[in-house]
C-alpha cells in the first residue's frame, strides 16, 4: 500500500458517501458477493473469490465502485429482491419519473469469473443516468492497464484480472475516474450494463438476455418452496441469503464483508469473508430440518473435508476452497464510520470444542435423510476421536474468548455425541454413547449449580445465552430441570424490550456494551418451543425477525435504542437459525396477530 492508495480512499470516499448499514443490498452467487447502496453504487467486491482482494472497497473508505445513479438529484429511493433470489432491484422516485435498477451477479457462479448484471427500465416518464465504473484492484494498490474500446467492448487489464464492460460505448475512460457516462431512457425502455471480471480472460459472448434468464432459472433450481412455513417469504429470502454466501466448493462464508464495527470505536472489526465450522453446521442444520436440500449435502461435504484432512487440528474457520485464513492486518482506508479496516482473521487459529459437537449434530441430520456418505461417516468417527482426546481441555468457546472451560462447548458435544450414537449402529455408535455420558457427567459436577442452573463457565455463575444453544438441540433433555430455569435465568438477565443479549458486562447496562445479539434472539425461541411453550417461542421469533433492514438482511447485533445494524453483513447464521426457527414453528393458526 502506498500514498497514492491513501488519496484515491479519500476521492472514493468523498464520491461514496457511507449510509447506515440497513439501507444497503447484498448481490452473491456462492463464489462472491457484492453490496449496493440505495443510490445504486456497488460499493464492495472482492475478485474473483470472497477471500480476494477488492476491486471496489469504497464500503470501507477505500477507493473503487461501479455506479448506475439517476442524474436528478432530486428523487427518494427503495428497492425489493425478487422472491427467492438475490437479485436487487433498486427504485428511484422523481417528480417527473420512475425508474428501476435490476442488479445481480450472474447464476450459476464460477470460480475464476464473475459477472455482473445491471438492468436499468423508466417505467414513468423519462430519465438520464449516469454510469461510474471505476475498478481500483488489490484494495487500491493495483491498477487498470490499457482500456480500450473493440467491437462495442470495454476491455482493460486489472491486476491479474481481465475486464470487460457492454453496455457502455459511449462512455469514456479518464485517468483518474475510471469509465464515465449518461444516457437517457424513455418510458418503457431498458438499459443493460455486463461486467465480466476473469482470472483468465474469457471470449464468450456476454449476452443480457440470456444470462438473465440462466441467472433466474439458477435461482428457481436452488431456493425450495416454503410456503408451508411460519413467515414464509422470510424463511424463503432466508435460504436465497445461505445459497449466495456459499461455494461450489460447500464452504460457506459467515458474511460477504469485512470491518463494519459491531460497536464504534471499539476496535471490534472483524473479516467475516471467511467458512466457519460452527456456522456451516448451524446452516446445514437449519436445512435438514426442512429437507435434504442441496445446501444439507454442501455442508456435509465441506465439514467432511474439513475434519478428514486436519483431524483433532481443526481449525475453526477456512477459506472456501478449505485454504487457511490468513492472518489479520490493517488496510491504510479510513474505514466504514466508527470502524477501523482489517482483513484476515485471528480466531482461525483458535481451539474451539464446540464446533466438532456442531459437525457430529450435522452428520446425524444428514443421516436421518439418508444423507451421509462413506466419507462423512468417516469424519463422524475422526470428530468422536477428536472429542475423547480434547475435551478436557479448555477451549475459545461460541464467542471465540478467552480459553476456559466453557459449558456450551460441553454441551454441544454430548448433543451431538449422542445424536451420531443414535444412527451409528455397533461399536462406533456405543463409543459415542459412552463417552457423551462421561463429558456430561463432568460438566455436570463442574458447571451446574446446586439449585439447578448452569453456569456459563466451570469457573463463571454469569448469564451466558451460548447456553440456549445445546438446550434448543435438547441437551439436557426439556425434562430435565436444569433446562427450564437455565433458560428462565438467560431471559430475566440477559432480555430486554423483546431481544436477547450474550452475556452480561459487569457495571454496563444492557445495549451500551453491545447490541442485541440475533442469533441468540431466535435460539431462544427454538429453547422456548422446546420447553413446550409455543406461543412464548413465536413472541421470540416474531421480535427477533424485525431486526432487519428494508433488504430484509440481518447483521450479527442489533442496536435496539437506535434500531440499526451492527456488525457484518448479512450474517449468514442469524438467517439460518431464522430459516430453523420458521421450519420448527411452521403451525401457521398459532402465529400472533
Amino acid at each position: 500500500m502506498n500514498e497514492r492508495v491513501g488519496e484515491q480512499a479519500e476521492v472514493g470516499h468523498a464520491l461514496c458517501p457511507p449510509w447506515v448499514l440497513r439501507e444497503y443490498g447484498v448481490l452473491a452467487d456462492g463464489e462472491r458477493g457484492a453490496v449496493v447502496d440505495p443510490e445504486g453504487r456497488i460499493v464492495w467486491l472482492c475478485a474473483p473469490r470472497w477471500h480476494s482482494d477488492a476491486v471496489f472497497s469504497a464500503l470501507i473508505g477505500g477507493p473503487g465502485y461501479f455506479g448506475v445513479e439517476p442524474v436528478d438529484r432530486w428523487h427518494v429511493w427503495g428497492g425489493y429482491y425478487e422472491d427467492g433470489t438475490l437479485i436487487r432491484v433498486s427504485r428511484w422516485v422523481s417528480s417527473d419519473a420512475v425508474i428501476e435498477c435490476r442488479d445481480a451477479l450472474a447464476m450459476p457462479g464460477s470460480v475464476d469469473r464473475l459477472v455482473l448484471l445491471r438492468r436499468m427500465r423508466v417505467e414513468h416518464g423519462a430519465a438520464r443516468l449516469r454510469l461510474t465504473l471505476d475498478p481500483r484492484p488489490g484494495f487500491g494498490a493495483g491498477r487498470v492497464r490499457d482500456p480500450r474500446l473493440v467491437d462495442d467492448v470495454w476491455t482493460a487489464d486489472a491486476d491479474g484480472l481481465r475486464l470487460r464492460l457492454t453496455g457502455a460505448q459511449d462512455a469514456r475512460w479518464h485517468p483518474e475516474a475510471g469509465l464515465c457516462g449518461e444516457f437517457r431512457l424513455r418510458e418503457g425502455e431498458h438499459h443493460d450494463l455486463v461486467l465480466e471480471l476473469s482470472e483468465r480472460g474469457s471470449t464468450e459472448r456476454l449476452e443480457p438476455d440470456r444470462l438473465w434468464e440462466e441467472t433466474c432459472a439458477a435461482w428457481r433450481r436452488a431456493v425450495p418452496d416454503c410456503s408451508g412455513l411460519a413467515a414464509p417469504r422470510d424463511a424463503r429470502h432466508a435460504y436465497a441469503v445461505l445459497r449466495g454466501l456459499t461455494s461450489s466448493s460447500g464452504g460457506m462464508v459467515a458474511a460477504a464483508t469485512t470491518s463494519l464495527p459491531e460497536r464504534a470505536d471499539t476496535g471490534r472489526n472483524y473479516d467475516y469473508r471467511y467458512a466457519w465450522i460452527r456456522d456451516q453446521s448451524y446452516a446445514g442444520l437449519a436445512v435438514a430440518a426442512h429437507g435434504p436440500h442441496e445446501l444439507l449435502d454442501s455442508a456435509v461435504r465441506f465439514t467432511t473435508e474439513r475434519i478428514l484432512a486436519d483431524g483433532e487440528g481443526l481449525h475453526p474457520a477456512y477459506d472456501v476452497g478449505g485454504g487457511r485464513v490468513p492472518r489479520e492486518r490493517g488496510l491504510p482506508f479510513p474505514g466504514y464510520p466508527g470502524g477501523e479496516d482489517r482483513i484476515g482473521n485471528h480466531a482461525a487459529e483458535q481451539f474451539q470444542l464446540d464446533a466438532f459437537g456442531e459437525a457430529l449434530q450435522l452428520f446425524a441430520a444428514a443421516a436421518h435423510h439418508d444423507r451421509l456418505t462413506p466419507d462423512a461417516e468417516r469424519a463422524a468417527a475422526v470428530a468422536i476421536e477428536a472429542v475423547e482426546r480434547n475435551w478436557k481441555q479448555p477451549d475459545a468457546g461460541l464467542w471465540e474468548l478467552d480459553e476456559r472451560w466453557w459449558t456450551q462447548s460441553r454441551l454441544s458435544v454430548v448433543c451431538g455425541l449422542r445424536r451420531i450414537a443414535a444412527v451409528f449402529p455397533g461399536p462406533q455408535g456405543r463409543r459415542g454413547a459412552d463417552l457423551a455420558e462421561a463429558v456430561f457427567a463432568e460438566t455436570r459436577r463442574r458447571c451446574l449449580r446446586a439449585d439447578g442452573r448452569w453456569r456459563r463457565a466451570a469457573d463463571d455463575d454469569g448469564p451466558e445465552a451460548a447456553l440456549l444453544t445445546p438446550l434448543a438441540r435438547g441437551c439436557p433433555p426439556a425434562d430435565d430441570p436444569s433446562s427450564a430455569v437455565t433458560r428462565r435465568f438467560i431471559e430475566d438477565e440477559l432480555a430486554e424490550d423483546g431481544y436477547l443479549y450474550r452475556f452480561g458486562r459487569p457495571g454496563v447496562p444492557l445495549g451500551e456494551a453491545e447490541g442485541a445479539f440475533l442469533l441468540c434472539g431466535f435460539t431462544m425461541a427454538l429453547a422456548t418451543d422446546r420447553l413446550g411453550d409455543r406461543m412464548g417461542a413465536l413472541r421470540w421469533f416474531e421480535r427477533t425477525r424485525t431486526a432487519c433492514g428494508p433488504a430484509g438482511l440481518f447483521a450479527e447485533e442489533y442496536d435496539v435504542r437506535q434500531r440499526q445494524l451492527r456488525g457484518n453483513l448479512p450474517q449468514a447464521f442469524v438467517h439460518a437459525l431464522l430459516l430453523e426457527c420458521a421450519v420448527r414453528l411452521n403451525d401457521a393458526s398459532t402465529l400472533p396477530g
